[in-house]
């Protein structure tokens, strides 16, 4: 199948569809919105809801958009300040869009998100059902970060990997990423001898990629490292992603030939892993044997205190944590079930020792196999 042919089945067989559009592709060059970018925006996704598929918005933009009504002439570095310009521009983004989907007589509404919304069990099948009810009611949802309240522990960090996990929990066909570049490119973007990538089919295909960042200084977080690793994610939870210029969404929705298309490498499994795996810092590391190694990766199987052979790092009881081998790899992450301070007199021991030494509620596995998840050692 050529290029073409696949990016229109693709995007022929979505009927759910996650769109997500940077700062870069929104703001004008003094960092403020462009009503031109976001009208044209609103134009293309209305044409995708006339043809019958549902449309999530993930929107970068209310730092942006609330930079010049604070006198700031550039993204700040400190929280508090980003947490206010995004108070000021949160407002001003979801009206604009508001009123230019409402030329087309779509109804708009607004969800912001914290890491929280997709892994906490409660806040998750809150947020699905909300998703749910706004798509059935014909609602677009327009979908950004709660960065008025996120603090560092618990931010998504971009939203091109909110918009991979956003795309897993509305259950959706189709990511679609869009850039102020193309595509993804084998060199940097305008350098003679480069060529735009047409298809990634597994990451073998990026062997030899130099992916460097893109975006407009001063106003995003992302760049092309944060897209493919969106890309990683939903494709690993089988989604296929498209990759393409801002100029270029209404080519991208319609299935012709740009950008670059992620085949599925993978599929569906609980958000929680796709959050462990792809959103979180390990607070530390647990060293693991040759047959805890074994035992994890290839069987699965939960981590004990009797294949544990070192710990570093300061974490508590339900915090991430890498698995590393004996030369320090690591080869999976999992929510650890005591605090740092307690694994050193665990170490080695088996199930029976640890009820006999210290007590029935000792004889637990570090590391449950249902809250652990095997890293891509490629």
């Amino acid at each position: 199948m050529s290029a073409g042919e696949d990016l229109r089945a693709v995007v022929g067989g979505a009927r759910r569809v996650v769109v997500k559009v940077g700062s870069s592709s929104l703001t004008t060059r003094a960092g403020g919105l462009d009503p031109d970018r976001i009208a044209d925006l609103a134009d293309v996704l209305a044409d995708v809801r006339e043809r019958g598929a549902e449309v999530v918005l993930v929107s970068s933009g209310a730092i942006a958009a609330g930079l010049a009504p604070l006198g700031l002439s550039r993204r700040p570095r400190a929280l508090a300040t980003q947490q206010a310009a995004a108070s000021v521009g949160q407002g001003l983004l979801a009206h604009r869009y508001q009123e230019e989907f409402a030329r087309h007589g779509l109804t708009t509404g607004q969800v912001l998100l914290t890491v929280d919304d997709v892994t906490r069990r409660a806040n998750y099948r809150n947020a699905h059902q909300t998703f749910a009810k706004l798509l059935e009611l014909g609602v677009l949802p327009i979908v950004n970060e709660n960065d008025t309240v996120a603090t560092t522990e618990i931010r998504f960090g971009d939203n091109d990997r909110l918009a991979a996990l956003v795309a897993h929990l509305v259950d959706a066909d189709l990511l679609v990423l869009l850039s102020d570049v193309d595509g993804l490119y084998d060199g940097p973007p305008g350098q003679e001898g480069t060529h735009r990538i047409e298809h990634v089919r597994s990451p073998a295909d990026l062997q030899g990629v130099r992916i460097g960042s893109a975006g407009a200084a001063g106003v995003g977080t992302g760049g092309m490292v944060t897209k493919v690793e969106a890309a990683r994610i939903a494709t690993g939870a089988g989604i296929p992603v498209v990759l393409a210029g801002a100029s270029d969404a209404a080519a991208a929705l319609e299935g012709r030939p740009v950008g670059t298309l992620f085949h599925v490498t993978g599929r569906r499994r609980g958000i929680r892993l796709l959050w462990l795996a792809h959103a979180t810092e390990p607070k530390g590391s647990l060293v693991l044997d040759d047959g805890a190694v074994r035992a994890v990766v290839e069987r699965r199987a939960s981590l004990l205190a009797a294949g544990v052979t070192g710990v570093s790092g300061s974490f508590e009881a339900g915090d991430p944590v890498d698995l590393v081998d004996p030369d320090g790899r690591p080869v999976a992450r999992g929510l650890v079930n005591f605090d740092a301070r307690e694994v050193p007199d665990l170490l080695g021991k088996s199930s029976q020792q640890l009820k006999r030494e210290m007590g029935a509620g000792y004889e637990r596995e570090v590391v449950h196999r249902d809250a652990l998840v095997v890293l891509d050692r490629a």
